[in-house]
């Protein structure tokens, strides 16, 4: 709609005190309009440009967004974790809330918008004020006032945990495994704590399920998390009862190359939960492979199996199970919904990205056409990022392929991993002269079809929420 001379999303206007502030597009630009009704500009704490009859128009800047969490407090996150049901999206390239929101407006499960592990802010350039930033802007811009969540995920160091929660992020994810010895240390002997706590011991966890440790379990249960242990007792020492902060904290030890086996699952938990540490969810390594950007590979009925233990451990000590790589794990989804009574987290994140791209397959096919050459020939360095298994043997000549026949590539599972994984070479490679060979040009394409994206991101997510078994509301 067109309000005082811009083109305005009409969600997002929102009146403060004589003042209405909105979002609108000016040419190529997104940007805030403060319209004061008092005939002078009222800034409301925003750094912008006068522009006379009682309007500012205002950059957004990460400033500006500061100012707008104060004065929205909706686009501020929030902790969301204790709800039932939580789902991870993260965004790349900062454009894919207004996609998400379509979707979660509608179903009641909690969404965490901002979710970026340090890697991928590596990857791209970007720093988790541009990841928060982008998310306030987006939430005030659709008018969606449910709540968010903000993840600092896959966090290694104290260093890290304290960036993230120093700008307000609402969740924490501790990634343990730089502490985590997957062939444990049999050379160990047992404390007569230990021997005290968990030998000689059924522990009775309900719903028919009984635990207990023979001595050699016990002791590469110790050698295996020992350390994680008492990394994950630091920082929650140092952050999470420190009252500056409020966070929720997700433990991961999900990434390691053998499957997490209900003794060890249940021996982290109990370690933790006697040395009074809180955490809202846990990620263990389920059996299978959790590849990026496909669907779940493995064993259906041993999944099944083993994640209806988890989830009885998971709800024995009050905490839920997180399954990280959920993007596109189309098969495993009833199983998870069901096993866990509909009391999961779910994270995803490339999945955004690959739709983004299938949208470039669809607009300008010959864009693509040259993102696709380039990520082949940097197929081996991406791919040190990364633990994945395509085959480019498989995958299509693109050249050979009609312009209608090239979007149909984000539907192969090699050519979906090739462009899942490139995304951070992708996004960073330069011509000679110190442009950006495809970034600057994707960007364009994606504003231009802003709404194109949405939909078909929408449609995307809203497939996983469905298969989860969620309602909607």
């Amino acid at each position: 709609m067109r309000y005082v001379g811009f083109e305005v999303y009409e969600k997002s206007m929102h009146p403060v005190g004589s003042s209405v502030v909105c979002m609108a597009r000016d040419v190529d630009e997104t940007l805030i309009i403060c319209v004061s009704q008092g005939g002078a500009a009222e800034s409301l704490g925003f750094t912008g440009q006068d522009l006379g009859d009682g309007r500012l128009r205002v950059p957004l800047t990460h400033e500006n967004a500061c100012v707008l969490r104060r004065l929205f407090p909706f686009t501020a996150p929030v902790r969301g974790l204790r709800r039932g049901r939580s789902f991870g999206v993260g965004d790349r390239l900062g454009i894919a809330t207004p996609g998400h929101i379509r979707v979660f407006e509608h179903y009641d499960v909690f969404p965490v918008f901002a979710q970026q592990s340090i890697r991928e802010l590596n990857l791209t350039g970007r720093t988790y004020d541009d990841v928060l930033d982008a998310v306030s802007f987006a939430v005030f811009q659709e008018g969606f006032t449910q709540g968010f969540g903000a993840d600092g995920d896959h966090l290694k160091t104290a260093q890290d945990v304290e960036y993230a929660l120093s700008l307000g992020f609402s969740m924490i994810t501790l990634d343990c495994s730089d502490y985590i010895k997957p062939e444990g240390t049999q050379a160990l002997s047992l404390s007569p704590g230990d021997k005290d706590k968990y030998l000689n011991k059924t522990f009775t966890l309900g719903e028919g399920l009984s635990l207990s440790f023979s001595e050699k379990e016990l002791l590469h249960c110790i050698g295996v998390y020992a350390d994680a242990l008492a990394f994950v007792r630091d920082i929650y020492t140092r952050f999470f009862t420190d009252a500056r902060y409020a966070a929720d904290f997700e433990i991961s030890i999900d990434e390691t190359s053998t499957p997490t086996s209900p003794l060890q699952h249940f021996f982290v938990a109990k370690e933790l939960t006697d040395a009074g540490v809180s955490f809202a969810t846990l990620a263990p390594r389920f059996c299978g492979a959790f590849q990026k950007g496909i669907d779940y590979r493995g064993d259906l009925p041993q999944f099944e199996a083993e994640i209806r233990v988890h989830g009885v451990i998971a709800r024995h000590f009050g905490y839920k199970l997180s399954i990280h790589s959920g993007s596109d794990k189309f098969s495993v989804f009833p199983s998870i919904g069901r096993e866990t009574r509909g009391v999961f987290h779910i994270k995803t994140a490339g999945t955004n990205w690959l739709e983004a791209m299938r949208v470039v397959a669809q607009v300008d096919p010959g864009l693509y056409r040259e993102v696709h050459h380039y990520a082949r020939a940097v197929f081996e360095e991406a791919s040190a990022y990364y633990q994945v298994t395509p085959d480019l043997s498989r995958i299509p000549e693109v050249e050979a392929l009609t312009d209608a026949e090239v979007p149909g590539l984000l539907d192969h599972p090699d050519a979906r991993q090739l462009i899942h994984i490139s995304y951070g070479l992708i996004l960073n490679k330069k011509n000679p002269d110190g442009s950006y060979t495809f970034k600057d040009r994707l960007y364009r394409l994606w504003k231009s079809h802003e709404g194109l994206y949405a939909q078909a991101l929408a449609a995307h997510i809203e497939k996983h929420i469905r298969l989860l078994g969620v309602q909607k509301r």
